[in-house]
This record gives C-alpha cells, sequence and structure tokens, in this order.
C-alpha cells in the first residue's frame, strides 16, 4: 500500500505533464530544469501548477475501461470477449470461483483513480505553498481539485462499497472507509470545493481540456460539482439534499440531455485512447476479435420502441459464443477511439431528479423526468402506477437503459437490493456486486 504511493508520488508527476488531454488544447510549458514533485511542492510557478492541472484531468481518464467492463460484466450488461478468461469467468463466478483481489479488474481502478487523487493533492499542496498565485486564484485551484477527487471518490464507492479517504502521507495513511463515513466525507468536500469556487473570481489562471468546455469558469465548474453533489446525496438517500444540490447544477429539464462535461482522448504518444470503444462488425469484416457483446436480457427486456437499444448496439453478423456464453448484438456506444466519454451529463441529472423527487414523495414530478427521458427515446409517456414502488422500479429501468455501459447498473441494483435479481448464465456462476479491494491494500491497511 505505502510502496504504491510513493510511486505515485515520486513517478506520476513526471510521467503526467508529458501527457496533454488533447495535444492542441493546451500549450506544452516545459521545466528546463526537469519538472518534479520537489519543484512544485514549494514555490512553485503558474506554469508548474498549471502543468499538475493538465496531469489531474488526463488522470482522470485512467482505469476507465476495467472499472466500466469488470461493472458492466458482473451486471450482466456485457460480455468481454477478448484473449482473458477471466473476464467470462472470475466476473461471473464461473463454477463457484471467486473474485480475485490481485487481478486486474481489482488493481486497475482503484490504481487509476488515486493516481488522479494523489496528483490533486499534490496540486492542493503546491498552491498552499507558494506564493505565486493570490487567494483568488488559488481558491480556483483548490475547488478543481477538490471536486475531482471527490467524483474520483464516488467512483470507488460504486465499485469497492469503501474508500480511503486520508493519503496526503504515505507513511500514515487513513483508514478505508465504509461507504457511510466515506460518502459524508466526499460530500463535506464538495461542499468545501464549491465554497472555493465561490471565492475563485470570474475566470480560472488555468486552462482545461475541451472537455471542459462550457464549465472552464469557476461558476461553470461549480454547476458541474454540484451535479457531483446531487449525485452524492441520492446515493446517500437523501432526496432533499440532491434537490437543493440539483438548483445550483446545470439540470434542465427542458435542456440537451447530453450536456455536461466529458473524457476526452487523442492519439498522441503519450495520450490514451477511449478503451471502450470497439470496431463495429460488417457482414463482410465481423468483429470476432476483441469484442464487447451485449447481454440479450437487455435487448429482450427493451420496450418496443425504445430508440435507445439501436443507438448504443446492433445485431451481430452472426450471434458471438465463447466460454459457453452467447450473444446476438455488439456495442455501438462509441463511435471511434476518439469518441468522449460523459463524466456526467444532462441525462443523467435529470434521473437523479426523478430519483431525489421520489425520495421526498414528490411523485408527479418524478414521473415528469421519467417521462423526459422516455420521450427522448421515442416511447409514450409512463402509465403505471404513481406510488414510490412503482416508480423507483421505472426510474431504475430508465437509468439501465440511458446509462448502459457507463458503470452504474451494478451499484444501482446493489443499492436497491435486488442484485439477485440478476440473471445466471450458465450453471456454476455466481452475482457479485462489489470488487474486491486490491490485496496490498489490504495487507497494509
Amino acid at each position: 500500500m505505502k510502496n504504491i504511493y510513493k510511486n505515485i508520488i515520486r513517478c506520476s508527476f513526471l510521467a503526467l505533464l508529458a501527457i496533454s488531454v488533447i495535444g492542441c488544447t493546451f500549450d506544452e510549458v516545459i521545466d528546463p530544469n526537469g519538472p518534479s514533485v520537489d519543484g512544485v511542492e514549494a514555490n512553485a510557478t503558474i506554469g508548474q501548477l498549471n502543468e499538475l492541472v493538465i496531469g489531474v484531468e488526463s488522470s482522470f481518464r485512467f482505469g476507465h475501461g476495467t472499472e466500466t467492463t469488470a461493472s458492466g460484466t458482473m451486471a450482466r450488461e456485457l460480455y468481454l470477449f477478448n484473449a482473458d478468461p477471466r473476464n467470462t469467468g472470475d466476473l461471473l463466478g464461473k463454477n463457484g470461483i471467486g473474485l480475485d483481489n490481485n487481478s486486474f479488474y481489482s488493481t486497475a481502478q482503484w490504481n487509476g483513480s488515486y493516481r488522479c487523487i494523489k496528483n490533486a493533492r499534490l496540486l492542493i499542496g503546491a498552491v498552499n505553498n507558494t506564493d505565486a498565485v493570490n487567494e483568488t486564484e488559488a481558491n480556483g485551484y483548490i475547488g478543481f481539485a477538490k471536486t475531482i477527487i471527490a467524483y474520483e471518490l464516488i467512483q470507488m464507492l460504486k465499485s469497492y462499497d469503501r474508500a480511503r479517504i486520508d493519503i496526503d502521507d504515505p507513511e500514515n495513511l487513513g483508514p478505508i472507509l465504509e461507504f457511510g463515513p466515506a460518502m459524508d466525507a466526499i460530500r463535506q468536500m464538495l461542499n468545501e470545493a464549491n465554497q472555493n469556487l465561490g471565492n475563485a473570481g470570474s475566470e480560472f489562471v488555468f486552462g482545461l481540456s475541451e472537455g471542459f468546455e462550457g464549465f472552464d469558469t469557476p461558476d461553470t465548474f461549480s454547476s458541474f460539482n454540484r451535479g457531483v453533489a446531487a449525485l452524492a446525496a441520492v446515493y446517500d438517500n437523501d432526496g432533499q439534499g440532491a434537490l437543493n444540490a440539483l438548483n445550483n447544477s446545470f439540470f434542465d429539464l427542458n435542456g440537451d440531455l447530453d450536456v455536461g462535461p466529458k473524457h476526452v482522448f487523442g492519439l498522441g504518444g503519450n495520450d490514451i485512447i477511449n478503451q471502450v470503444f470497439r470496431v463495429a462488425s460488417t457482414e463482410e469484416v465481423p468483429n470476432n476479435g476483441d469484442q464487447i457483446i451485449v447481454h440479450n436480457s437487455f435487448i429482450e427486456d427493451a420496450e418496443e420502441g425504445d430508440e435507445r437499444v439501436a443507438e448504443k448496439t446492433q445485431p451481430r453478423p452472426d450471434p458471438s459464443t465463447q466460454d459457453g456464453l452467447t450473444g446476438t448484438h455488439e456495442s455501438t456506444l462509441y463511435e471511434s477511439v476518439l469518441s468522449p466519454i460523459d463524466i456526467i451529463r444532462n441525462e443523467e441529472l435529470i434521473l437523479v431528479y426523478a430519483e431525489a423527487s421520489i425520495l421526498q414523495n414528490n411523485l408527479e414530478d418524478a414521473e415528469t423526468a421519467l417521462n423526459i427521458i422516455r420521450n427522448a427515446a421515442g416511447l409514450p409517456d409512463y402509465s403505471g402506477a404513481i406510488t414510490s414502488e412503482a416508480l423507483t422500479t421505472e426510474m431504475l429501468r430508465q437509468r439501465r437503459y440511458s446509462l448502459w455501459s457507463e458503470n452504474h447498473r451494478m451499484f444501482d441494483l446493489r443499492r436497491y437490493g435486488l442484485s439477485n435479481t440478476l440473471p445466471i448464465d450458465r450453471e456454476g456462476d455466481q452475482i457479485f456486486n462489489t470488487l474486491p479491494v486490491p490485496l496490498s491494500e489490504n495487507a497494509n491497511d
């Protein structure tokens, strides 16, 4: 555990400064004496601070591919058919096998998220130990960094049901906290970050990638922060807290569903691509290699006329089979290796509003929100019972189809106690709804 964080401290700064989120988005800033952690921990220049911002945003994407496909497999959204048998074995509990706490599906997201978190903590420390920026400018850096940390920690709770909040001192790490205490700390961090953003003036002194276009000033970035705060609140069963946060976010019942900040990708030597993209099959060239195969239940359970099925998937020329599993459709969720991935978008916030409204027993408001999602997908208005139970079922159904293969369903089912409703695809398979914390973390906790 300590070795992981020491390596992050010593190495990630140098590695991440070489990565621009999109090559043309940022001007390259080079320390002629060789950038290092020591060089920014005290008396950092604005250029060095801005390099750290680039590193934070770049590392924000790390581990996303494994996070999405692992949780999607466990939640029976998809199968990942490739050369690694653990994707169709371990993650589905084949023949009673348990999850391995030292395997890629356990370590990739954990290490990727904590690399980003450590870089964001390094940025905060550097800002607090330099005279290069005034208090207003410092608030902008800190509000940005704390918001990113909080978002990453929420992803950890979704996947692992726990998280380590305090990582400032690699020799004396804080404990791994259970969901409740960890969420309390995350929500407090989001509120602190929002206060920082409110004291950051009208402009940041650093640039963000085009993925944050429209969310690149303290005020507009605060609307992203409040969206994340609303998400955290519903995950914490606090409907009123979520509604309060939504009022100050970019949530818009009548707005474009796709609006929101995004991860962006590039083909540069030190950049990364969208790891959830797969080449679509054709009759002439079927993709029979590394494929994301849609779980048949996603197709079979869809309402007639739901346009999201055709938007996100396509029939394969022939059904694909591997390891005793078969699927008739494959993912077409992204168009290319450079397709952006939503961090959070208005469509999700409308679903958060529906959920928060149900928690507050504002059932007509929930129905209105769910109808907006349904109508956008080509479906008629909801016609079921107007009860908390029935609307919760409908809300989870709309989340399933709107947020397919975006690392939501496993957690949605777990938090509503519905994991046991998932289908068993092969005799002897099991249902898992939480990834194991990596062995190195447990050994040193």
